[in-house]
């Protein structure tokens, strides 16, 4: 196969696991590792960078059975009943909610409980929505990623040229990206910045989740510290409501510097202000509470964390673009009334 100009610059390793589908991703390292894949007649790492005309020799490889059937079992069903329809529990969707798109570029309002890629016991996550929902698309990447548990705007790049730039404004921290968390108790308002260093780990078997990632806050000068800073601004304050009487919440705006995993979750938790709903560094207790179906309340079964309002600049144009993702109807319903729906931000 040859490598086509949207395509320069991807590592061999992502192409590949992307052009075969269906092929284990251990198999295709297996190939790379032995020297299987040649790329212009000379053998080549994971790691290696295409450009634009190479030739890339493979040895056969035959796409899983089992995850040919699959998907056209998924295509069948989407065919016959649309993209509501579920396969095996999986439920491919056709579309999400379209926040802006051209040639370049896709913005959607992912909704929570859907991972952004497969992997780790998820088989369909947005991107492969995506790319089934849409099979003459040439070319569908994330830019960027939000927590499986996280509502609000995703960027799609739909050309190479559209991903690598969008990902240098990410990684330049030239994008405004602001999320809205709703955390308990009254946030201090002089507490504008949190700058704690992070710390990602893997929890044992003692603590009955073995294998799942966490991440902790530690000193400054942990050895393995990532320094990780996290801008938050009070929006409103919440009084107590039926489906929690006893406790007041704040509604935040925050902004992250950096871009750790679990950021805002692990720093408002570790200021004593866990997100409501947080099954991870939540106070699961009070998510309990907020779970059940009171009188007069809506019950919170999600994490109350949304990426609400970002900016930057067209990877074509240059012109700035700003984009904004509605609270969600089951996090609207939890504010009072009057603030159901945050007010738009000043341009």
């Amino acid at each position: 196969m040859t490598v086509d100009e949207d395509y320069a610059g991807q590592r061999l390793d992502n192409f590949l696991i992307r052009e075969l589908k269906g092929v284990p991703k251990t198999h295709v390292y297996r190939i790379i590792r032995s020297g299987e894949v040649r790329i212009n007649k000379g053998r080549a790492q994971a790691d290696t960078r295409l450009e634009a005309g190479d030739l890339i020799r493979l040895p056969p490889v035959r796409t899983s059975e089992r995850a040919d059937q699959k998907a056209q079992a998924i295509a069948q069903e989407i065919a016959r009943h649309g993209a509501s329809s579920t396969v095996g529990g999986y439920a491919p969707a056709a579309e999400f909610p379209v926040l802006f798109e051209d040639e370049f570029l896709l913005a959607i309002d992912k909704p929570a409980g859907v991972a952004v890629h497969g992997g780790s016991g998820v088989s369909f996550g947005v991107i492969e929505q995506l790319r089934m929902a849409r099979p003459d698309a040439d070319f569908l990447e994330l830019v960027h990623r939000l927590d499986r548990e996280t509502s609000g705007i995703l960027l799609i790049a739909k050309r190479r040229m559209a991903l690598k730039l969008l990902q240098e404004q990410f990684r330049e921290r030239e994008t405004d990206k602001i999320y809205l968390a709703l955390v308990r108790g009254d946030w201090p308002a002089n507490k504008r910045v949190i700058d704690k260093s992070l710390h990602k780990y893997v929890l044992d078997d003692k603590a009955g989740s073995a294998g799942e990632r966490r991440v902790r806050i530690v000193p400054h000068d942990h050895p393995d510290g990532l320094r990780s800073i996290t801008l938050v601004k009070v929006k409103a304050s919440i009084p107590p409501g039926p489906a929690a009487p006893a406790v007041r919440f704040s509604l935040l705006e925050v902004t992250i510097k950096t871009g750790r995993t679990h950021q805002i979750r692990v720093h408002l938790a570790g200021e004593g202000h866990a997100i409501a709903g947080d099954d991870k560094y939540g106070d699961f207790e009070l998510n309990r509470t907020l779970q059940k179906t009171v009188t007069g309340a809506a019950p919170l079964r999600r994490m109350f964390l949304h990426a609400w309002s970002l900016k930057f600049n067209h990877p074509k144009t240059r012109k700035t673009i700003h984009l904004q993702a509605s609270l969600p109807a089951e996090l609207q319903q939890f504010l009072p009334e009057r603030q159901a729906e945050p007010e738009p931000l000043a341009e």
